[in-house]
């Protein structure tokens, strides 16, 4: 007997000495493993905001999670944490040896696994480290490495890392995003059921959200209540106050992206600099306004049901009625900046992002059309013309080879009339195509050309066609190009990010650039044609009473194409609308038609909520005011008026449309 008793011992000691060096050596394997969690770097969500601090997006990558500090934890969410799942959890060393005695017990009675006894701190190691298998080598490691990362992380770094990783259901995880998801609340602001809510979640996500099973949530938040009060660390009247208590749930998704197009842009524009903008935490500044992005979404849908009713009431008053393919394939995008800076204030890039995410403001290349005519006569100006200086409005046919065959070319004005002679202002006024191609082919093609480059333009065509906005470009470009004429010479580059802030408090801030291309007394007068243009030409319909306004009518072969770019003395605003298909919209739709009461809208609305922006364009000292033909007009030193005998007079028997050919 004496000896089986020496030999138990003896094999005790055997298999407890391999048992201790088969727990060192793998302890000694997976001790690094649990890098992931003293070293924690999780994907957190970026949040974008207005220039005014408004939140206008939440957006990550797999996990909506905001970070809190173990500080900004406020004390009763540990105690109520604590309570339900560890309540030893300051005591214990990772491993809580009374709570695995009582589950092994138990497990054995049951003859399987029912009952588990991790801490917070093997919770943590297993939903960071390790897989959520029932597994007993599973278990050992768990262990393990919670004893390890006790020796490493104080227990507030455990709770923070807890608090802020585990899934809390509904999308949301960390507990700050799951008090702003479910309870539109920080988590300063929880009652004590709100807080028995959300630490009851980890447990059972799905099965305990409650905005599918309320009850159950409600039953479980009970329990922690209930075990606050069995611990006395809440009063009796606490208890009671609370134990019946049934918050407000709210069933919502966190990405609350109220400018959905403009938060796309500025993801556009970050994503090389900052490649985990979606997962990085970072706050994101943006120059947007709210008010005026939402008032560019109303002025861009109104422009839009007003074509699609046009188009409706023409099909129903039709002999013969077409379907609605005028307007399916419609729509619409807008941008809106302050001249003197180029940060963004609007930009709409489609009638409506939950139909279509493409971002017309700025993946979208159109024709710029007659909108590209105020640089070409800017263009002029900048070489001597002025306002009052004549054009020939006379036809010319232009003959061309297209591969070997020759064709001819002979444009027309709107309309199809011609006036024989028109002055500068007028031509530009009444957007004459046959003034303006004659205007080019007297400056010169490569002169032109060349110019146009220097304003941005990077598609210019070599040929006359340039003079008709033949070029391609996006709405930001022409934005860019615009702000020559809105901010007195200089070009401003558009921007929409104001600043970002990482997760560490790391600020970097944007600012714009600028680039001087003419005076501000050269780009005032044509400033002043295209305020004519709004008051007598053909962008009446962007007219605002109480505010100067000049912009220019845009509208493509086909009308393809309708832009109305204009600008106030201090907000630039570019429209267009088309089909994304590139087919023709109505004839009736023209820049004048569909662009420029969106235009005309957006200021109309923004002036009532900003009576304190400029109304009135400041001229500058060297502009002169003299006068020609009994007519008052503008000249500049470089653009003086012309001696009234030196004017061109053409016989009106020599005014054929086509009497020159080249």
């Amino acid at each position: 007997m004496k000896f089986f008793i020496k030999l138990f011992f003896a094999l005790s000691i055997i298999i407890g000495l391999a048992a201790t060096v088969y727990l060192y050596d793998l302890y000694q394997e997976i001790k690094n493993d649990i890098d992931s969690v003293v070293n924690y770097q999780p994907k957190q969500s970026t949040q974008f905001f207005d220039r005014n601090g408004k939140l206008l997006a939440n957006t990550f990558k797999d996990e909506n999670r905001e970070y809190v500090k173990y500080d900004d934890i406020p004390a009763r969410v540990i105690e109520a944490l604590v309570a339900i799942e560890d309540t030893q959890f300051f005591e214990h060393f990772g491993i809580n040896p009374d709570a695995i005695s009582r589950a092994l017990i138990k497990n054995i009675k049951s003859g399987g696994y029912s009952e588990g006894a991790s801490t917070l701190t093997q919770q943590l190691i297993k939903v960071l480290v390790l897989s959520r298998e029932k597994k007993l080598m599973r278990k050992v490691k768990e262990a393990l490495l919670a004893i390890r990362l006790e020796t490493i992380l104080t227990k507030e770094e455990i709770l923070e890392r807890y608090l802020n990783h585990v899934y809390f259901g509904h999308g949301y995880y960390g507990i700050k995003t799951a008090a702003k998801g479910y309870f539109k609340k920080d988590l300063y602001e929880l009652s004590l059921k709100e807080i028995a809510i959300l630490v009851g979640l980890p447990r059972a996500p799905s099965f305990y959200d409650p905005t599918k099973n309320l009850e159950v949530s409600l039953a479980r938040a009970n329990q922690v209540i209930t075990r606050l009060d069995t611990l006395g660390w809440i009063s009796k009247e606490q208890y009671e106050k609370y134990i019946n208590e049934k918050p407000i749930i709210f069933n919502q998704t966190l990405t609350q992206n109220v400018a959905p197009y403009a938060v796309d842009y500025a993801i556009n524009q970050l994503s090389n600099d900052f490649p985990e903008i979606l997962s990085g935490g970072y706050k994101v500044y943006l120059t947007i306004d709210l008010e005026a992005q939402e008032i560019a979404n109303e002025a861009i849908r109104k422009s839009y049901e007003d074509s699609k009713k046009r188009d409706f009431d023409i099909r129903q008053n039709s002999k013969n009625p077409t379907n609605d393919a005028y307007t399916k394939e419609l729509n619409a995008a807008m941008i809106s900046i302050e001249n003197n800076t180029g940060k963004i204030l609007a930009l709409v890039g489609g009638v409506d992002y939950q139909i279509s995410v493409f971002n017309r403001a700025f993946q979208s290349v159109r024709q710029a059309g007659s909108a590209i005519k105020p640089f070409l006569y800017q263009i002029a100006l900048d070489e001597g013309y002025n306002p009052a200086s004549q054009l020939f409005d006379i036809g010319r046919t232009y003959t061309y080879t297209e591969n070997g065959v020759q064709k001819k070319w002979q444009p027309k004005n709107s309309g199809g009339n011609f006036q024989g002679i028109v002055s500068f202002r007028d031509s530009l006024t009444h957007s004459r195509n046959l003034s303006t191609l004659n205007l080019v082919t007297d400056l010169g093609i490569g002169k032109v050309a060349s110019e146009l480059k220097r304003y941005g333009f990077k598609n210019v065509n070599q040929d006359l066609s340039l003079a008709l906005g033949s070029m391609n470009l996006s709405l930001i470009e022409f934005s860019q190009a615009y702000t020559v004429l809105s901010n007195n010479g200089t070009m401003v580059k558009p921007y929409i990010v104001e600043q970002i802030v990482d997760k560490d408090g790391n600020t970097t801030t944007f600012e714009t650039e600028k680039v001087e291309i003419t005076t501000p007394e050269q780009t005032y007068l044509t400033t002043s044609i295209l305020q004519d243009v709004i008051t007598k030409g053909t962008g009446k319909r962007a007219a605002v009473t109480g505010i100067e306004l000049a912009g220019k009518t845009g509208t493509t072969n086909d009308n393809i194409d309708a832009w109305f770019c204009g600008y106030s003395p201090s907000i630039q605003t570019i429209v267009w609308f088309g089909n994304d298909d590139n087919t023709p919209m109505r004839r009736a739709e023209m820049g004048g038609t569909i662009a420029a009461p969106a235009f005309s809208y957006f200021y109309k609305k923004y002036f009532e909520i900003h009576p304190e922006i400029p109304r009135k364009f400041t001229k500058p000292e060297n502009v002169y005011i003299g006068e020609i033909s009994g007519k008052s007009e503008f000249y500049t030193d470089k653009s003086p008026l012309p001696d009234i005998d030196s004017q061109i007079i053409i016989e009106q028997s020599n005014t054929d449309p086509n009497i020159m050919e080249f």
